[in-house]
């Protein structure tokens, strides 16, 4: 059976092309499968990204300022949302979620109905400030199908661009000698929140599978370097870069901190030897135009709304308030659904949190001076930037911090523990492969727990039957057949996961003290006999 298997890994890992279509087509199905098993408006203010995304489809990229009243987190205020002209219909989306978000026993199906009415009128998003690139990208199939059904194939091309982005990260991670390691850091740092945010209509999922993208090739770039790959890395970093960029006003920050934390693990001499490539050149020319534009924009789009903050939410209390929610953001990043009231089973956050210490613990034992910093560092970030970045804005937005808003920039921890390990290791002192295949297999299993549970809160709500098979809600195809793609899917990704490493590199190849891959077309090592 392992050796079928194996067998099976290695076939789908043959060539690049091969194993990132391997790799689109598994991780398509787990954000497809979120797409169609949510309500639609059922995840985080989907309904203000429906309607710009498919306003900047119609060659709507702004509006005039509409102020509309509002509460967050229970203060009252007012946000400055942008006015676009769609089908009447787009203006029933904000009000499809508020009979049973927040309300956990409530199913889904107290949702009103959408109507079809074509006519025009003028209907408000809180997203109109951001960058329009995200939103032409997933909003184009509004144009084909007109009516309600049109949604669910934005959350498609959603889903299709962060497979897209997380396939070129398994593919760079497979570039590795001992690659079952570094594939063990992608799955790891997709969790099953970064799974269902590319499947709804929000900038996050975009940003979060661009943030492992970066992550992954720099890592590649500047801790296993091989000359025939640089150019094809530094293309990945190019385009996660234009995305993490362009997509939400953080990005920038970002793909900075990224770039900090990947420069302090660079093995010596590396860092020269990429600067002499014109390839790089030509990427931070794009980089920064990206930038400048992405500045631009947000310089000419500021936030005029208005948050009547209480007078007691002084910077010192929303720092103490932020610390103390460490935990939930946590959660938050791993899995926390719907409204942010559908947190994971604790099953999926024991068993993640388990996989991230395993690998976080072996990056320190394994790793040495600046690699050990830079993930004690790493960890102290994951702290300590939410708490500064709420208490730069408690006082005007009041207190609006996710968990998710940090996932692009913390997925670099288990990729940066996990290639610290595998790449500080002695030849044969670590079972990497018995390892990737156990974890692997145990996310797979977290990850398919927290889709059921996710579901059968919105078919029954979370105080109906285990098994909804009397479900009130339930989404097109049915529960049973969302529930089977999803958990087929996570544990094929165990496949991938169990390919072969690759022969360390030999000494003239002038590669890196590491061991980087050999090309592609070299047969797998075959294991002794006995």
């Amino acid at each position: 059976m392992i050796s079928a298997l194996t067998r099976a890994a290695d076939w789908s890992a043959r060539t690049p092309k091969r194993l990132w279509a391997v790799a689109f087509t598994l991780f398509f199905a787990l954000s497809a499968s979120w797409a169609a098993a949510t309500p639609l408006g059922g995840s985080p203010d989907e309904h203000a990204h429906f309607i710009r995304a498919a306003a900047v489809a119609r060659g709507q990229l702004g509006g005039p300022e509409v102020m509309v009243p509002h509460m967050v987190a229970g203060i009252e205020g007012k946000f400055a949302e942008t006015g676009v002209q769609l089908p009447q219909w787009y203006a029933q989306l904000p009000r499809q979620h508020e009979c049973y978000a927040w309300k956990e026993g409530t199913p889904a199906s107290c949702a009103p109905a959408l109507g079809h009415s074509g006519k025009t009128v003028q209907v408000t998003t809180a997203a109109g400030r951001y960058h329009p690139a995200y939103y032409l990208a997933t909003g184009w199939p509004s144009l084909l199908v007109k009516e309600p059904h049109g949604l669910y194939l934005m959350r498609l091309a959603s889903a299709a661009l962060c497979s897209a982005l997380l396939a070129g990260a398994v593919v760079t991670a497979a570039e590795w000698r001992r690659r079952s390691a570094a594939l063990l850091g992608v799955f790891a740092a997709a969790t099953p929140m970064a799974l269902y945010m590319g499947g709804m209509v929000n900038p996050s999922g975009g940003e979060i599978a661009a943030g492992i993208l970066v992550w992954t090739a720099l890592l590649s770039v500047l801790m296993s370097p091989d000359a025939r790959l640089l150019n094809r890395r530094l293309a990945r970093v190019g385009i996660g870069g234009l995305v993490l960029i362009n997509i939400r006003p953080l990005g920038l920050i970002w793909f900075a901190g990224a770039v900090f934390f990947a420069l302090l693990l660079q093995q010596r001499g590396v860092l020269g030897q990429v600067l002499r490539r014109k390839a790089l050149w030509a990427w931070t020319a794009l980089l920064g135009a990206a930038t400048v534009g992405a500045l631009l924009w947000a310089g000419a789009h500021p936030d005029n709304s208005v948050i009547n903050t209480p007078k007691t939410l002084t910077m010192k209390e929303a720092a103490r308030q932020t610390f103390g929610n460490t935990e939930t953001y946590v959660h938050q990043m791993l899995g926390y659904f719907g409204w942010l009231d559908t947190p994971a089973p604790a099953f999926t956050w024991l068993v993640w949190l388990g996989v991230l210490a395993v690998l976080t613990a072996l990056g320190l034992v394994y790793g040495r001076g600046r690699e050990v910093v830079a993930l004690l560092g790493m960890l102290v970030a994951i702290v300590v930037v939410p708490v500064v970045a709420q208490t730069l804005q408690a006082e005007k937005l009041g207190m609006v911090w996710q968990g998710r808003y940090l996932l692009p920039f913390a997925v670099g921890l288990p990729l940066m523990a996990v290639m610290t390990a595998a790449g500080r290791s002695p030849e044969g002192s670590f079972p990497w492969r018995r390892l990737t295949g156990f974890a692997v297999a145990g996310l797979a299993l977290a990850d398919a727990a927290a889709f059921f549970w996710t579901l059968r809160r919105f078919a029954v709500g979370t105080s109906g039957p285990w098994v909804p098979f009397a479900a009130h809600w339930a989404p097109p195809g049915g529960w049973m057949l969302w529930t089977a793609v999803y958990t087929a899917a996570a544990f094929a990704v165990v496949l991938p996961a169990l390919v072969r490493d690759r022969e360390p590199a030999a000494p003239e190849d002038g590669l890196g003290q590491d061991g980087a891959a050999r090309p592609w077309q070299q047969r797998p090592r075959v294991p002794a006999a006995g």
